[in-house]
C-alpha cells in the first residue's frame, strides 16, 4: 500500500477500503435491515428472507463497515467513524434497553385479573402443591394475548411456575362478561414427567 494513499468512498467495489474500517460493524449487526437502508447497501433486505436472515446478520456484522463505505460518499474516514458509532449506540439503545423494556411492559399488561385468578387456583390446588411445593411463585414473564371489547374479553395465558419441589408451565384460557372475569381452564403441565394436572376443567356444554 503507498504510503499516505487517499480513500474515495461511493464507488461500489472500485472503492478501497481504508485498513483501520475493516472491522466488525454492530450497526449493521444490531439494526441490519434499517442500517442498510441508511447506509445505501440495500443487501440487508435479505434479512425478510426466512432462514438466509439468520446468516445474512452476521454477514452484515463482518461486511458492513466495507459495504458502506463502498456504497455510500463519505466527507472522510473520520465522518465516516462518527456517522458509524451512532448507528452501533442506536442498535444498542433499541436491543439492549428499549427491546427489553418493550417485553417488560407487554408481560406486565397480562399480568391481570385473569392471571390472578388463576395463579389463586393454581396455589389452591392440592396436586399442584404435591408436585412442586408451595409456596408456589410464577415467573417474571407471562406469554399469550387478551382481548377486550367493552365489558367483555378473553384471555389466553402461559406462564411458568416453581415451586421448592421443581417447575412446570401453567396454561390459561379466561373470558370475562359483564366486567368480571371468569376462568374456563387451567392446566399445569410438568414436561420432565409429562405430567398434566387439570386444575380447571373445561365446562361441558349441555347438548
Amino acid at each position: 500500500m503507498i504510503q499516505g494513499q487517499e480513500y474515495t468512498s461511493g464507488l461500489g467495489k472500485e472503492s478501497a477500503v481504508p485498513p483501520e474500517l475493516q472491522g466488525w460493524s454492530w450497526g449493521a449487526f444490531l439494526l441490519n435491515w434499517i442500517w442498510g437502508i441508511g447506509n445505501s447497501t440495500y443487501i440487508a433486505l435479505l434479512m425478510f428472507v426466512p432462514l438466509v436472515n439468520i446468516v445474512m446478520i452476521f454477514v452484515l456484522g463482518a461486511k458492513g463497515n466495507k459495504w458502506a463505505w463502498q456504497n455510500r460518499t463519505w466527507r472522510d474516514v473520520e465522518h465516516f467513524k462518527k456517522t458509524q458509532k451512532k448507528w452501533s449506540i442506536a442498535g444498542a439503545i433499541l436491543v439492549f434497553i428499549v427491546l427489553p423494556l418493550f417485553v417488560i411492559s407487554i408481560s406486565s399488561m397480562l399480568k391481570g385479573e385473569a392471571f390472578d385468578l388463576s395463579l389463586k387456583a393454581i396455589n389452591s390446588n392440592n396436586e399442584v402443591v404435591q408436585l412442586i411445593g408451595t409456596p408456589i411463585e410464577p415467573g417474571f414473564f407471562v406469554m399469550g394475548n387478551i382481548q377486550i371489547s367493552g365489558s367483555t374479553g378473553q384471555a389466553s395465558l402461559q406462564y411458568s411456575i416453581s415451586g421448592p419441589k421443581g417447575e412446570a408451565v401453567a396454561y390459561v384460557l379466561a373470558n370475562k362478561e359483564i366486567g368480571q372475569w371468569n376462568l374456563n381452564e387451567v392446566i399445569v403441565y410438568k414436561e420432565e414427567q409429562d405430567l398434566k394436572i387439570q386444575v380447571i376443567a373445561p365446562k361441558q356444554k349441555n347438548a
